[in-house]
């Protein structure tokens, strides 16, 4: 298959097929090609053609009506004392002039300049689909954030970007509680949700040692470290008792600390609270709240807004990102999309301006709940009202109904929120709503949001998003299970879940059996590509091995197999079993699946004895 322009800013030729002259069929404008592979079948994304560069970049096709993207961009809210050189074509480092004396710190300016600093090297290594050069013009746009703050970089961070032209990136948040967890708890679930594939993660802890606990995440993270100020800033304090003194010296402090990026929630006004009354669950947005209490105490503006460039100033000097919090977002379906969350999104645009012209590099923090068909607009009003700032979203959860499966209801919003133009997302864990996340929590929200951001990277056609999966699909179709368990993204689980039904590598699974497997049957097919990649020639059958205590763990947990049966497979015997394509008959291939194999006695899990029947 045609590899296509991966820079070309016009949609490609839409294709047309005929089926043996019965019928043509004609396919949407295709964009790239999320994968490299020669004898695929698939014509390609439906996405967009992509244009990096542009406000396009990877792009979802506009649904009518949705609001087109910004024509500004970062180039167009410059410092005040910069001199614009050439009016024409202002979007360049050539264009612009600095004041004399003037040292670049943050990522932006840098790129304002033109010059490609390590971290950009960095994350178009990482990336793989961009260059150093690219990477830097999307800085200087403000469509990419790298967030990396010089004290981290001193530690063990490795630099990573955040944009549409890049792939899509997962936050974990993580926290003590006054009630739960404690730092050591806190940096093992740093190191789990690194593991699982977190890109960043945020330190929302309200309880504990909170300056202990920080200053231990940010000296083991490999990953952009974000927090919320405004918890340390009441702690031990009420919140009317806060003034721009507290708020400016905490953001000092924990940008001193090392903290790659801030949720400062700035965009919500005094005159925009009277719009939460009518909401059926008002601001569940613990900065919103606090700061809209604060607001009708003193009848004054939020401090944060006002003090935006001194907060600028102090993050400027250590390169804090911001992540504007959205303090006014839904909290349930019937509040989404309202006036105040739309007004205070409105107000975002405005301080996201501000910093770009203090140099701070910015992302913007959108919505949690909202209903599937309003995911779209919401993803591009933020494009169009924030010219292309980074969206970073919580989900968002598609339904309410779910308490406990809200990593489920949320990464099905949070496919949609990347297709259509988030940069980031925040995961949820099935213990949202309901309590502080355990190790296992962290693992299975990080591993849903993969699949969200996985998912959107393929759809927008984002270059060799697919092959890995298309590297699976030919182990697959071999009946290579090994290689099939090394490419899956949890190959414990994958190995666990295969053995607990067949400890054999078979040319069929345990769901089919060996008569009905059409992979088995596809790949005999002599005509046919299907399973005779000779990369994955898998050898000939064998007993897989015994399970690691990781993979006994996930059975034990899972609650289908009883101790002697984990016990069995954890100590498989040396004697070969009989593979069933070596027999003589059919009958005698099923007899090895029976007997020979492992089987399943799930009376004990239900509760049963061995005397009870099993339908």
């Amino acid at each position: 298959m045609k590899t296509r322009n991966s820079t070309a800013s016009t949609a490609a030729p839409a294709a047309k097929f005929e089926i043996r002259n019965s019928q043509s069929y004609t396919l949407p404008p295709l964009g790239a090609n999320p994968g490299s592979a020669s004898n695929v079948t698939t014509p390609g994304s439906f996405a967009k053609l992509p244009a990096v560069g542009s406000p396009w970049t990877f792009s979802s096709p506009d649904t009518p009506g949705m609001p087109a993207p910004s024509d500004k961009n970062a180039w167009d809210f410059m410092p005040d004392d910069w001199t614009c050189l050439d009016q024409q074509n202002y979007a360049r480092p050539e264009a612009w002039k600095a004041p004399e004396g003037f040292e670049p710190i943050t990522q932006l300016e840098h790129a304002r300049l033109g010059v490609i600093t390590p971290q950009m090297q960095r994350v178009a290594q990482r990336e793989g689909h961009l260059t150093a050069q690219q990477v830097r013009d999307e800085v200087a746009a403000g469509r990419m954030v790298i967030p990396a703050n010089r004290i981290h970089l001193g530690y063990q961070l490795d630099p990573m970007a955040i944009g549409r032209a890049s792939k899509t990136k997962v936050n974990a948040n993580m926290g003590a509680s006054p009630v739960s967890s404690s730092t050591d708890e806190e940096v093992e679930k740093l190191r789990w949700a690194e593991r699982w594939g977190a890109d960043t993660v945020m330190d929302l802890s309200t309880g504990g040692d909170l300056d202990a606990t920080r200053q231990a995440i940010i000296r083991h993270a490999r990953v952009p470290i974000g927090t919320v100020p405004i918890y340390s800033m009441i702690l031990g304090r009420k919140i009317e008792d806060l003034n721009e003194q507290i708020i400016l010296d905490t953001v000092e402090h924990q940008a001193r600390q090392g903290v790659d990026y801030f949720t400062i929630h700035a965009g919500i006004l005094k005159s925009h609270i009277k719009l939460a009354k009518d909401r059926l669950i008002g601001l569940v947005s613990r900065g919103g709240s606090l700061l809209a209490k604060w607001m009708l105490t003193h009848n004054k503006e939020n401090p944060m807004n006002t003090a935006w460039e001194s907060i600028c100033q102090i993050m400027r000097r250590y390169d804090v990102t911001f992540s504007i919090g959205d303090g006014c977002r839904p909290g349930g379906l019937a509040d989404a999309t309202d006036d105040i969350q739309l007004a205070e999104l409105v107000e975002i645009a405005r301080l996201t301006e501000r910093a770009w012209r203090m140099g701070v590099q910015v992302m913007v923090e959108g919505p949690g709940h909202v209903p599937f068909d309003q995911i779209e607009y919401n993803m591009k009003v933020e494009r169009a009202l924030c010219h292309g700032a980074p969206f970073y979203v919580l989900g968002p959860l598609v339904t309410d109904i779910f308490p406990g499966y809200d990593h489920i209801t949320s990464c099905i919003g949070a496919t949609a929120a990347a297709y259509h133009g988030a940069s980031m997302l925040c995961y949820v864990t099935p213990k949202e709503h309901l309590g502080l996340p355990k190790k296992d929590d962290v693992k299975q929200g990080c591993i849903a949001y993969k699949i969200a951001a996985h998912a959107a990277d393929i759809a927008l056609g984002i270059p060799g998003a697919r092959d890995r999966d298309d590297e699976l699909t030919k182990a697959r179709a071999a009946l290579n299970w090994e290689k099939h368990f090394e490419l899956s993204f949890d190959p414990d689980t994958a190995r666990a879940y295969h053995d607990e039904d067949l400890d054999v590598d078979t040319d069929f699974c345990a769901m089919c059996g060996h008569d009905w497997c059409s992979v088995r049957i596809s790949k005999e097919i002599q005509d046919w590509a299907s399973g005779k990649a000779p990369e994955m020639e898998r050898g000939k059958p064998k007993i897989s091995a015994a399970l690691t205590p990781e993979q006994q763990r996930i059975l034990k947990d899972r609650g289908v197999l009883s101790p002697e049966q984990i016990h069995a497979l954890a100590h498989k015997g040396k004697k070969a079993v009989c593979h069933s394509d070596n027999v003589a008959d059919t009958d005698e291939a099923k007899k090895v699946q029976e007997q020979v194999l492992v089987q399943l006695d799930t009376r004990a899990a239900h509760g049963l004895s061995k005397q009870d029947s099993v339908i």
